[in-house]
């Protein structure tokens, strides 16, 4: 390492992790746009632990079960403006070898959701969700070091095995369009969360970007009750604050927040009131906090890093327990803040209120990728002062025992 107080998150040497999509051999067609690295395309957060702390949050993350919420842990193009055509050739690369090096048992994978210029047609179609999930199967099923999640059985089966789990899940509910059947088939193919709205309204109910809340509709009520006989976790992070209320109230079964943060800290509509932060965990539910570019900011660290993130974490523990926070990060690799400049207008992001004033970051130091993030959070809740208890809830062990409530056994 350069510095004894930042992790090194360098691929180590002698790893030959799979390569993505590499069952196809050289002749298959398959996009030739660089991708970014997993390792090293900025420089490591400086934690500045002592040597008593690195090894007790070195020991917490290889013994715990460690879930991320919310991430993207697929390798974008190293030119963020090649995207959309990357995209529609019809595949997302995972990043095989940062999953390897995150800790991590398990990250819930949206897969290309927003963004989702697959065949050039509009985002968030059938079609395309179908193709995009068929894919990423299809490549996971050649090799054996990560693997789909569909239970909390298949949890426990990667829980100390070396094995990485991904929960394939969708950040909307758009594609079903009108048809609750679609639910089923999603639920059938592997998805095991959904979004009820992704910023835009949809049949469901509004989303955070609507003028106007509408709140969760007539068939956003059916859809709630067949996720819930289904098993199909809800996440109302996208949507709008009479949505959320909706889905908490009509929902049997939690209701999750996977990627978000507190609007009492940071005052923009991708932030959620108390109201709602207290009503998905009345419900049984977990709060994910997020680390996308320039959202989880905070009056006290102006400049998005990871101490801004844990503003929000703090603010919720005393909000609604610490029993009901935990991680959604939203990363992924390449550049996010380059990402969002790209895709503003399908994301909604330039339709969106003026936020607080804020520094512009190129990146949030400290939860830029999924491979580091979890080892900065265990080294940050450690040097914190969290007994270990805390820190194994808020880094895996809430998502579990409510996932306990919603997936079938």
């Amino acid at each position: 390492m350069a510095n004894e107080d930042r992790p090194d998150f360098t691929e180590p040497e002698n790893s030959h992790p799979y390569l993505a999509y590499t069952y196809l051999g050289p002749d298959a067609g398959l996009s030739t746009i660089e991708l970014a690295p997993e390792f090293d395309r900025v420089p490591a957060y400086k934690e500045g632990l002592t040597e008593g702390e690195r090894d007790r949050a070195q020991r917490l993350l290889a013994e715990s079960l460690v879930i991320s919420f919310h991430d993207h842990p697929v390798r974008f193009p190293l030119r963020m403006e090649e995207t959309p055509e990357h995209y529609r050739a019809g595949r997302q690369y995972t990043a095989y070898a940062g999953l390897e090096a995150s800790g991590m048992t398990v990250v819930f994978d949206n897969m290309m959701d927003g963004t989702a210029c697959v065949t050039g047609k509009a985002p968030w179609r059938w079609d395309d969700v179908i193709a995009d999930l068929g894919h990423r199967l299809a490549d996971l099923a050649h090799q054996d070091r990560v693997v789909p999640i569909r239970s909390l059985a298949d949890i426990d089966r990667v829980y100390g095995s070396g094995q990485i789990g991904i929960v394939f899940g969708l950040e909307g509910a758009m594609p079903i369009e009108n048809e609750l059947d679609r639910l089923d088939i999603l639920f059938g193919l592997g998805i095991r969360q959904i979004g009820i709205a992704y910023s835009d309204a949809n049949a469901l109910g509004s989303g955070l970007n609507e003028p106007t809340d509408g709140g969760l509709t007539l068939f956003g009520r059916r859809a709630v009750r067949r996720m819930n006989q289904l098993g199909l976790a809800i996440d109302v992070s996208h949507s709008s604050d009479r949505t959320a209320l909706d889905a908490c109230e009509h929902s049997e079964q939690p209701v999750f927040i996977t990627h978000a943060g507190a609007r009492s800290i940071w005052n923009t509509p991708r932030m959620k009131p108390d109201a709602v932060l207290r009503a998905v965990a009345e419900s049984g539910g977990v709060i994910g906090m997020s680390a996308a570019p320039h959202t989880t900011i905070s009056p006290a660290h102006s400049r998005h890093s990871i101490e801004s993130v844990m503003d929000h974490l703090l603010y919720c523990i005393d909000l609604v327990g610490i029993e009901h926070v935990a991680f959604g990060p939203d990363t992924l690799y390449g550049d996010h803040v380059q990402m969002h400049k790209v895709f503003g207008s399908l994301l909604g992001i330039g339709e969106r209120p003026q936020t607080p004033p804020y520094e512009p970051v190129p990146y949030v130091d400290g939860l830029e990728n999924p491979t580091e993030n979890f080892t900065n959070i265990s080294n940050w809740l450690v040097k914190h002062g969290f007994t270990d208890e805390d820190i194994q809830a808020v880094i895996g062990g809430n998502i579990y025992r409510a996932l306990g409530s919603v997936w079938p056994k």
